[in-house]
This record gives C-alpha cells, structure tokens and sequence, in this order.
C-alpha cells in the first residue's frame, strides 16, 4: 500500500462514517420518544436521575435514560453490525469469504500467508455462546481445506478485531484465546495493510468527521419529547 493508495482509503473511511454510521446513529436517536423503548428498572430509576442531575423530575430521567443509549449502546451497535460492510467498502478487492462461518479472508502482510477471519468489532463484544459458534465454524473449515487437500495451519484461522489493545479482552476472548490466534487493533491493521502505522491514522481520520457532528439541538429535542411523557406517566400513577 502506497502513500496514495492510503490516502484514499483514509478517505473512503471518512466517507463511510458520514454517509453510514452517523446517520444512523442521528436516526435511532431520533426514535427515542417512547418510553417503551427502554427496559428499565423502576428501583434504579430515580436514583440515576438524582447521580446525574441530582433530582428526579421527568427530564432529568430522560437524560438517565437517553444518554446511555445515545452515547454507549446504540452507537456501538451501529459500528458491530457494519464491520463486515465497512471492511469491503474502504478496501477495493475485499469480499466476504465464501467458507461459511469465515468473514474474512485476507494475504497477512506479516508472514505472507492467507489468513481465514471472524471479525468483530472489539475486545469485549463476545459471550460464551459466540466462542462455542466461533470454534465450530474454525473447526469446519478446517475440515473443508483437509477434504481440499489445502495447506492451511491452525494459525491461519484467526479472531480479528478491529480495535483494542492486549490486556483488554474479555473472557470469553481470552478463552478462544487458548486455541486461536487473536489479533486486534494495530496488530489487526498492520498484518491487514502492511502499515505499522495504520491503525493511528485511521482513528485520526475518523476523529476529524466528529468535527463536522452537532446533535445537541436535536438531543435536546428528544430528552423533551422523552420528558413530557415521564410526566404524563408520573400524572397518571398519582390519580
């Protein structure tokens, strides 16, 4: 990968993020209207409200409500189930792997041999039923390349994430760990392009499009329109 060849996969990142994962993001937050959106718990409910704004009047429950969701799940949610299209969509010439169970395949610019990749998003995205999933799909195509007499090594089957650092992997990570190679973060990206470096520049390039996000005014909006009908609820139990 060449200076140019970077620059417009950098590019094609940042697009990606404006054109897709924003705007999603912007549209689920949009929806947060209703109250049935959100499964809380009546005991914690209050209380939250009090730690963030110290007091339990309906906005103030709204914000414990909304600013989870905004800030942590929806848009984590968002990035997970884009990975595979993000990966295709930045990279000309990548497809999804057609071995089933296998998301990814890719030539590692380290060691020069094909790698076969599930890939997520992070190091703490997992469960103990995504490890039994993931070693079966490992294990069956293991099967398929001895029936293809192909040369492929345990090693070549990897866990790919694309974001993280060692020592921040959950359990269950750490558990197909054991009988698998994981790579992620830098590590990912540097036997992905070849680039030491890419990892850094990649984050830098998607930082400078947060620049271009304001979402206080439409926020605000929702938290009001959340808030009204905490009211009205609270209205409704007192009669």
């Amino acid at each position: 990968m060449n200076t140019k060849q970077k620059a417009e996969i950098l590019r094609k990142a940042k697009a990606w993020m404006r054109d897709e994962l924003i705007p999603a993001h912007r549209k689920n937050t949009m929806k947060l209207t209703s109250l049935k959106i959100f499964k809380t718990n009546p005991f914690l409910r209050s209380y939250l409200a009090y730690f963030l704004e110290g007091n339990d009047n309906p906005e103030s429950i709204a914000k414990a409500l909304i600013y989870p969701r905004v800030l942590g799940t929806s848009i984590h949610t968002s990035f997970g189930q884009r990975v595979q299209g993000f990966m295709t969509k930045i990279f000309e010439g990548i497809k999804g792997s057609q071995i089933p169970g296998i998301d990814l395949e890719f030539t590692d610019k380290i060691d020069g041999r094909m790698k076969y990749c599930q890939l997520k998003a992070g190091p703490d995205v997992i469960n103990h039923d995504d490890v039994v999933s993931i070693t079966n799909h490992f294990q069956k195509a293991a099967r398929i390349a001895r029936t293809n007499n192909e040369s492929i090594q345990v090693t070549d089957y990897m866990f790919c994430l694309l974001y993280g650092e060692s020592g921040q992997e959950n359990s269950f990570v750490k558990q197909l760990k054991q009988n698998y190679v994981v790579v992620m973060g830098q590590e990912f990206w540097h036997r992905f392009t070849g680039d030491p470096d890419f990892y850094q520049d990649l984050i830098h390039s998607m930082g400078e499009v947060a620049m271009e996000v304001n979402m206080k005014v439409e926020l605000s909006k929702v938290i009001k329109s959340l808030s009204k009908k905490i009211a009205r609820e609270n209205k409704e139990n007192l009669e």
